[in-house]
């Protein structure tokens, strides 16, 4: 049983498929939401959506080519070591779920898990669920029994924000065909278009920042003086929606062992700082790397495969831990990004902060299987 529609879940339904195993995903959305994260999709990631059967051509054509740095008063561009989308999380699940489905996966919409109990997954219904596995894929919610520890938080917490603007000639001028990361103090916040014309702006602030500001409007007054150019983006275009939020990331978070029977998959294996644009190249990769676990030795795999997977995301997520550290203190960042550029080394880091999606792993197949 797979627990969360997202890339993470369908990722490993598809798989599943793929190996002639039919799976049950349940969902506790009943129409695909527009996530919080995401809005960017790597090179890598989209070779891997490939690998899962679905067609670029199907995700739109907001393609990206070039990341832009914004610290203080500098600006610097650097080229992508390939190019990448901007896809809304809505457009990209959606895709992924309609994939699965047609390869006969089953998919119950509306159903909400409450807890993971020794005797199954108990549904806000009450009802008792005792599947032979169990594909932990809900993203950054945590559930009652299966929940990351909050020591993983950290000593200062991460809150995200996120807003979309709709589509706007101001906007598209000043972002184009680019993925941008303003950096301000204690935060950070990626800009990008996505394929329906829109703007995903997502904000993480440390919760220090957060409680000084005391509130979204004064946070937001804030960093429009903090920084001119942010503050255009926040208010280009038309607000779609109220925007989004969420408290307590537990960025560099990694599951580094399980239990038979449990693959924890996407952010529930492994999170990583936003600001690298790999948390559905990390949820992918979960996903099809623990089905395949599981065809070749099922449930009893898991606990191995947890392992391997953390060790693979690893190094993606001390880079991006480490890049964090500087962009959440932008006085200091401005000084080395100008010789970085010419270095080429942001295109280096950006290179670095993927996961490798194709490697095998080292689990231990059961032969009885």
């Amino acid at each position: 049983m797979i627990l969360g529609a997202g890339p993470a879940g369908s990722a490993a339904a598809i798989t599943l498929a793929q190996a002639g195993i039919r799976a049950m995903l349940i969902e506790r959305h009943r129409e695909m939401p527009d996530a919080i994260c995401g809005g960017f999709l790597s090179w890598r990631t989209i070779r891997s959506l490939a690998a899962l059967g679905i067609d670029p051509a199907a995700l739109g054509d907001a393609r990206i080519g070039t990341v832009r740095l914004f610290a203080s008063s500098r600006v610097v561009e650097a080229p992508l070591p390939a190019p990448a989308l901007g896809v809304s999380r809505r457009h990209l699940d959606t895709v992924l779920l309609d994939s699965a489905i047609r390869r006969g996966v089953a998919v119950e919409r509306g159903v909400a898990v409450r807890a993971i109990e020794p005797r199954g997954l108990r549904t806000a219904d009450g009802a008792i669920l005792s599947p032979d596995a169990l594909f932990l894929a809900s993203g950054k919610h945590d559930v009652r029994g299966g929940a990351r520890p909050a020591a993983a938080r950290g000593d200062d917490p991460s809150l995200g924000l996120r807003w979309r603007r709709g589509p706007c000639a101001t906007l598209s001028r000043l972002v184009g065909d680019r993925i941008e990361l303003h950096l301000f103090d204690r935060g950070y916040a990626g800009v990008v278009r996505q394929e329906d014309g829109s703007t995903n702006i997502c904000l993480v602030v440390r919760g220090s920042r957060w409680d000084e500001a005391g509130s979204v409007a004064s946070l937001r007054e804030s960093l429009a003086r903090e920084s001119p150019a942010l503050g255009e983006r926040l208010t280009g275009g038309d607000a779609i929606g109220d925007g989004d939020a969420i408290a307590n990331i537990p960025y560099g978070w990694r599951a580094r062992s399980g239990a038979a029977g449990v693959f924890r998959l996407g952010d529930q294996a492994a999170v990583i700082p936003s600001l690298a644009g790999e948390g559905v190249g990390i949820a992918l990769a979960s996903g099809r790397s623990a089905a395949t676990a599981f065809a070749s030795g099922g449930a009893a795999a898991a606990p191995a495969w947890q392992r391997d997977f953390a060790r693979r995301a690893r190094r993606p997520l001390a880079i991006a831990a480490g890049v964090r550290h500087l962009a959440e203190r932008p006085a200091r960042s401005a000084g080395w990004l100008p010789l970085a550029a010419r270095l080429h080394l942001i295109g280096m880091v950006a290179a670095m902060t993927r996961i490798d999606h194709d490697r095998p792993l080292n689990h231990s197949p059961n032969p009885s299987h």
